[in-house]
């Protein structure tokens, strides 16, 4: 088996599943943003509770029509390119938090 080993840089963006662009969900226009920047790609994770900074439970536990449960997006790509993209949450992130940070990537062929 054939791989190698580098450097880029891991970026978690936290907001919630009900999180709107206008009238679209923003975990999917975050995705077709990526997709469309060339990022080498983007993985979409849906928590099964957490809480913010308002400090407001949101859990699976209960049946709840709007549970708002917490999503993670994390993309791994080069700083540079990360960098390009940071800019373009701006007008897109209402509330939410972003994380970055150097990642040892070991990518098989």
């Amino acid at each position: 088996m054939t791989y190698n080993v580098e450097e880029q840089t891991l970026m978690r963006i936290f907001i919630g599943e009900n999180d709107r662009s206008g009238r679209r969900p923003l975990m999917e226009v975050l995705l077709e943003l990526f997709l469309a920047e060339g990022l080498a790609g983007a993985t979409v994770l849906k928590g099964a509770a957490g809480f913010g900074v308002g400090s407001a439970l949101h859990s699976d536990r209960y049946l709840r029509l709007a549970a708002d449960l917490p999503v993670v997006i994390e993309v791994v790509d080069t700083a540079e390119n990360i960098d390009a993209v940071l800019p373009k949450l701006d007008g897109l992130i209402g509330s939410g938090l972003v994380t970055l940070e150097k990642a040892r990537i070991i990518r098989y062929r």
